[in-house]
């Protein structure tokens, strides 16, 4: 345990050593930073008789308020409290506004993450052909080898609703065909004039190999397929 006996007097016994106006404006700056925002109390902010003190060049142990203190201003850092909870309150001495620009930095990092998940659409008519499906098969092996979610749906435009039930034979024979590929996240679901289904790709799965004829015809299929897509949510 560290020594406490540096410390005379009570609390409130503790005065800084005279700063230049440069370095206490930061510092007020830091302190005035970590009130408005209230995520943690920082030096004078603390208001614990005795804290456990961690952090680099620093002996670990339980110090006076004051001692804690002044262990912080010998590096020029600032004294953090990171868990108040704690018997006594855990304090770090650290550099407070690094400390809060990796903390930003990390819930950026986790929130571009969250944002890269990208969903692709693949159509189907309730009376969709093999040639069609077997396109619309390797664009969604395309799409999950690249780490896409799927959306394939099945629009039943005017009367064709009848043929809802061929419309999910359809998904269903799309997600046996995808078992290599992806995971379907539920069963196909009716939404207006769309049957839905999800499916989520599984990793390490490879694009489908295509012969040069193939390749141009998928081409030319994929854009006829974005604009039924385009017509499919004019429709509804």
């Amino acid at each position: 345990m560290a020594n406490n006996n540096h410390s005379k007097g009570g609390k409130g016994s503790y005065r800084p050593k005279p700063q230049g106006p440069n370095q206490q404006q930061k510092r007020d700056e830091r302190d005035s930073r970590g009130k408005e925002k209230d995520l943690h109390r920082i030096n004078e902010q603390i208001d614990a008789d005795k804290v456990r003190l961690t952090g680099d060049n620093v002996t670990p142990g339980i110090y006076s308020i004051e001692e804690a203190l002044r262990i912080a201003e010998r590096q020029e850092l600032d004294l953090v409290e990171i868990a108040a909870q704690a018997n006594p309150p855990v304090c770090r001495v650290i550099d407070y506004q690094k400390f809060c620009y990796q903390q930003k930095k990390k819930a950026k990092e986790i929130k571009a993450k969250a944002a890269k998940i990208v969903v692709k659409e693949i159509r189907f008519g309730p009376q969709t052909d093999d040639h069609d499906f077997n396109f619309k098969l390797r664009h969604a092996m395309d799409f999950l080898a690249d780490g896409a979610k799927v959306k394939a749906y099945v629009f039943f435009r005017g009367r064709s609703i009848l043929f809802k039930e061929q419309g999910e034979a359809i998904l269903n024979r799309f997600v046996e065909e995808l078992v290599d590929y992806g995971k379907v996240e539920g069963k196909p679901v009716l939404e207006g004039k769309r049957m839905i289904i999800m499916l989520q790709p599984k990793p390490g799965a490879q694009k489908p190999k295509r012969t040069a004829e193939q390749a141009a015809e998928d081409a030319a299929m994929a854009a006829r397929e974005a604009a039924e897509i385009a017509e499919d949510a004019a429709d509804e």
